[in-house]
C-alpha cells in the first residue's frame, strides 16, 4: 500500500503527538506539524501532503486556512477534526472545500478510514454529522424536490436514509430494525450511491445542486 504523506494542524502539541503515533503505526507518512493556521499553510506548501489533518478552532481560523491552502495547493485533500459536530461549521468546512469532517472523540481506527479514503479523493463523513446533508435532502424531498431521485431507492433504504437523517449510529439503525450492522452497511453504501453521494466528485456536485457550495 502506498504510503501517504500526512500533515497535522492542531494548537495542543500533546494531542499531535498522539495522533503522529497513530498515524505512524498504520504506515503514515506524517511530514509535518503546525500549531496555527499561518503555520499550517507554511508547512504544507513546504512539504506538499496528499492530506492534512486540520482543526478549526484554533488562534486564527481554521476553516479560512482550508480555503487558502486548497486554492494554493489543489491536489491537497482536508481532513476536519473538531471538537464541533454542530451544522454550522460543518457546512462551513465544506463550503471551504473539505473533504472530511470528523468530531474529536472519535476512534483511532475511523480516524486512519477516512485519512485512506480522503486519499483515494473520496470524501468521508461521519454519520453524525453525515445526517445533516441527508436531512436537508428529506426536506427538498418532502417540498417536491429531488423527487426523482428519492424515488430510486427501495423501501428499506428510505427506513435508512431517515434514520440517518436523525443522527443514528451504524450499530443504532441496525438495532432499530434488526439488522446487521453490515447490512447497514451496505444499504448506506446504495443511498450514497443513488443520490449521487459515493465519490468525492459526486458529492461536491450534489452539494452545489442543493446550495451547499457555489459553483465554479
Amino acid at each position: 500500500m502506498e504510503t501517504v504523506k500526512v500533515v497535522l494542524v492542531d494548537d495542543h502539541a500533546l494531542f499531535r503527538e498522539g495522533l503522529r503515533m497513530v498515524l505512524e503505526a498504520q504506515g503514515f507518512e506524517v511530514a509535518g506539524e503546525a500549531g496555527n493556521p499561518a503555520e499550517a499553510l507554511q508547512v504544507a506548501r513546504r512539504t506538499r501532503p496528499e492530506v492534512v489533518v486540520m482543526d478549526i478552532t484554533m488562534e486564527g481560523n481554521g476553516i479560512e486556512a482550508t480555503r487558502k491552502l486548497l486554492l494554493d495547493l489543489p491536489q491537497t485533500r482536508v481532513i476536519i477534526l473538531t471538537m464541533h459536530g454542530g451544522a454550522e461549521y460543518f457546512f462551513r468546512a465544506l463550503d471551504a472545500g473539505a473533504s472530511g469532517y470528523l468530531v474529536k472523540g472519535t476512534s483511532s481506527a475511523e480516524l486512519v478510514t477516512a485519512l485512506r479514503a480522503v486519499a483515494r479523493g473520496e470524501v468521508y463523513l461521519q454519520p453524525s454529522v453525515a445526517g445533516y446533508l441527508v436531512g436537508d435532502y428529506l426536506q427538498r424531498v418532502g417540498s417536491g424536490e429531488e423527487r426523482e431521485s428519492y424515488e430510486k431507492l427501495s423501501d428499506r433504504e428510505r427506513e435508512v436514509l431517515a434514520l440517518i437523517a436523525q443522527g443514528h449510529t451504524n450499530p443504532e439503525i441496525a438495532a432499530s430494525l434488526h439488522i446487521s450492522v453490515h447490512t447497514v452497511q451496505t444499504h448506506r453504501g446504495h443511498i450514497m450511491e443513488k443520490l449521487n453521494l459515493h465519490s468525492r466528485g459526486e458529492l461536491l456536485k450534489y452539494a452545489v445542486r442543493l446550495g451547499f457550495l457555489k459553483s465554479a
